[in-house]
């Protein structure tokens, strides 16, 4: 990795009230708020505006997930009295069409902020022993300093490693492979492998342990993985990579601890991220970080050194684009706005995986609520069902919901779903769910009838 180097005798530049480290979606939204209320704001970024979620995330990541939905459509068309002539996709066509849209997003994140007057320095801030930030041999002074600089994936210290990819290289990816093997269990590695193997790839994803997204409620964890078995995916479970090989040919072999696995065009680690905190100075400005290197921060996203503030994925929690969005926004109203108190609830944040079908969930999971409760004061309602639209297909994927309620009141404290749709219900329950809603309170509410979530507020 680069070293970047401080010249001690480097002067003070500018000065502003706000100096924002990062130019994702954490720091863009807090820049850019912050600067309503009339002060002087300016933000450092080394790469493209929009960070990770416009360029490898979130953003790129949705349009190659409905990309994937359109093949799945293209097959039920023919239940539905549709006799259509499935051609070759075209890889290349959707990547262009996608490339072109971030660079338009990364062009109107530009625009944004000198609309909002928040000033652009590009290049790579290093927090220094004075309390300064320099970027490119110049030195930048702030009353309050946000380091919201991200995350970026994991790549595994084993030999070969390196001819494998990340989520970052699937999206260079210029043609489709034929032969994928994903290694990973959470969301990055199921939604990828999802997409991979919608499109008729032959995908492989490879798990330490028997299910995926282990951190979930027990009930989507079974249910994405039987899912993504029946949607074609081999699930190669209870398998770790010890080598990787590329053979003459192009192609890699991969050793595991189980199996040799040949004729692979494309590995893709997806084990983790790991936070942007190196090469920043926080030793030198006395920032305090974890052993993980997670910048540690109280509830108020205040680090150790008075002034200086981080959010996001640089601090290991709750690795969303809206949390940082919504953790930034309030950081501005405390600083510049007068509403000291103000911080974000990091609880009950609502969370899809665009699997196939895709996961809802909010909430505690059935074993994060027993243990807090205990399995006395628990109550379960479940719903299993299949939905509407597979009524006329030969295929049938089923639709799984989980309400969580604690005695005597029923409150409502999890709520976990798997199944078509799920991914656009979330949001309205999320904020039911927000609010402290009751059993009864759900099912006060009239059905939305024929719908898959007349089944939240129906379960006896």
């Amino acid at each position: 990795m680069t070293k970047h180097f401080i010249t001690k005798m480097a002067p003070i530049v500018k000065k502003f009230d706000y100096l924002v480290i990062g130019g994702g979606s954490g720091g863009l939204a807090s820049a850019r708020r912050a600067a309503e209320f009339g002060i002087k704001a300016a933000i450092i970024e080394e790469g493209r505006w929009g960070g990770t979620c416009v360029n490898v995330g979130c953003v790129p990541k949705k349009v190659m997930y409905n990309t994937a939905l359109h093949a799945e459509f293209l097959h039920d068309h023919k239940g539905y009295g549709f006799d259509v002539d499935i051609k070759a996709f075209d890889w290349r066509r959707i990547k262009k069409s996608r490339d072109d849209y971030i660079k338009r997003l990364n062009g109107i994140y530009e625009s944004n902020l000198e609309k909002s007057q928040v000033e652009k320095i590009e290049g790579h801030g290093i927090l220094t022993s004075d309390k300064t930030v320099e970027v490119n041999g110049q030195k930048y002074e702030a009353d309050h300093i946000l380091i919201a600089t991200g995350g970026r994936p994991i790549v595994p210290n084993i030999p070969g490693a390196e001819y494998g990819i990340t989520s970052d290289g699937f999206f260079e990816l210029e043609d489709l492979p034929k032969k994928v093997v994903v290694v990973g269990a959470g969301y990055i590695a199921v939604e990828l492998a999802g997409i991979f193997g919608a499109l008729g790839v032959d995908t492989s994803i490879l798990i330490r342990f028997d299910q995926v997204l282990r951190t979930f409620d027990s009930m989507i964890s079974k249910n994405v993985t039987d899912n993504l078995e029946s949607g074609g995916v081999k699930v190669i479970k209870q398998s770790v990579v010890s080598e990787v090989t590329k053979e003459g040919d192009g192609t890699l072999t991969i050793q595991t601890n189980n199996e040799k696995i040949s004729n692979v065009d494309c590995l893709l680690w997806a084990i983790g991220r790991l936070p942007n905190s190196d090469n920043l100075g926080l030793d030198s400005a006395g920032v305090n970080v974890d052993k993980h290197n997670n910048i540690e921060v109280d509830e108020f996203q205040n680090t150790s050194v008075k002034g200086i503030y981080a959010l996001g994925d640089v601090c290991g929690k709750a690795l969303l684009t809206p949390v940082a969005i919504a953790a930034g926004r309030r950081l501005a109203h405390r600083l510049f706005d007068g509403q000291t108190d103000l911080r974000l609830d990091y609880t009950n944040i609502p969370t899809v995986v665009f699997s196939h079908p895709p996961v809802g969930t909010i909430g505690l999971t059935e074993a994060e609520a027993e243990s807090k409760y205990g399995r006395e004061k628990l109550k379960i309602y479940t719903s299993n069902f299949v939905p509407m639209y597979y009524a006329v297909l030969e295929k049938k994927v089923r639709c799984n919901m989980k309400l969580i309620c604690v005695l005597p009141d029923e409150k409502v404290v999890g709520l976990h779903i798997v199944g078509q749709g799920c991914d656009e219900m979330l949001q309205g329950f999320g904020v039911a769910i927000k609010m402290g809603a009751t059993k009864a309170q759900f099912d006060e509410c009239v059905a939305i009838h024929p719908t898959s979530s007349e089944e939240l507020v129906t379960m006896r």
